[in-house]
């Protein structure tokens, strides 16, 4: 099989082991610890199955762990698969994260490979994680997307995937998160895609970055913090 084959070539897929550690590290030790509260709203927009985009505000490194834990394996009954740069791969950092559903892309050269296994994720229903901003933007004053996030999307639509991307908030009570600090995480409506070509992503980046900037707001707001 094609796909079992470019994820062997690629990463190592999620290790049911590791994963469930790492639920119960990151979830049940790690965040009901370090946060007062965590927060999670607009839960009832996550789709349950289908090929899904998760496309999160990306203000610190506690992002993915915010996500796992209201989009992951307990709420969905399936894992986030989180596209990475090259550089979080390396070390003993890279070990546990090839191991845990995340893979590299090379932003400035992106492979072949990784394209294929992207759209692969999604034809077989998957939700994947892509930071739209393409790096930790701790102030969050304008939201700029790279066309990364919609030109894939818009390659699995003219395979017949039916996609939507889910535009998400992140939100903290500090710039720089610190212990028994306050989290949230809402959840806008979800964009289909329906169109390809530049113009029609142009146009659809531009409602992605609102949506998104509307669900931080939410978020902040939750947490008594505000932009």
């Amino acid at each position: 099989m094609a796909f079992v084959q470019r994820e062997s070539d690629l990463c190592k897929g999620v290790n049911p082991l590791w994963g469930k550690l790492a639920m119960i590290a990151t979830q049940d030790i790690v965040l009901k610890n370090y946060f007062k509260s965590s927060i999670v709203l607009g839960q009832e927009n996550l789709p349950l199955e289908g090929a899904v985009v998760l496309a999160p505000t990306h203000r610190s490194r506690w992002d993915a762990l915010m996500l796992t834990m209201a989009a992951g394996r307990r709420v969905t009954k399936r894992d986030c698969r989180f596209m990475v740069t090259l550089s979080e791969m390396q070390g003993i950092q890279g070990w546990f994260l090839n191991r845990l559903g995340c893979y590299p892309v090379d932003k400035k050269n992106p492979s072949l490979l990784s394209l294929r296994y992207s759209i692969d994720l999604l034809s077989a229903g998957m939700q994947l994680v892509v930071f739209p901003e393409g790096q930790i933007n701790r102030r969050g004053k304008s939201i700029k997307i790279e066309s990364g996030l919609i030109r894939l999307s818009q390659l699995a639509f003219r395979k017949g995937v039916k996609v939507k991307v889910l535009p998400i908030g992140l939100g903290y009570s500090e710039v720089i998160p610190k212990p028994f600090s306050k989290a949230a995480i809402c959840f806008g409506e979800p964009m289909s895609i329906l169109k390809t070509g530049r113009k029609a992503a142009n146009e659809f980046d531009l409602e992605l970055a609102s949506r998104m900037h509307t669900a931080e707001e939410c978020a902040l707001k939750a947490v008594g913090r505000f932009s």
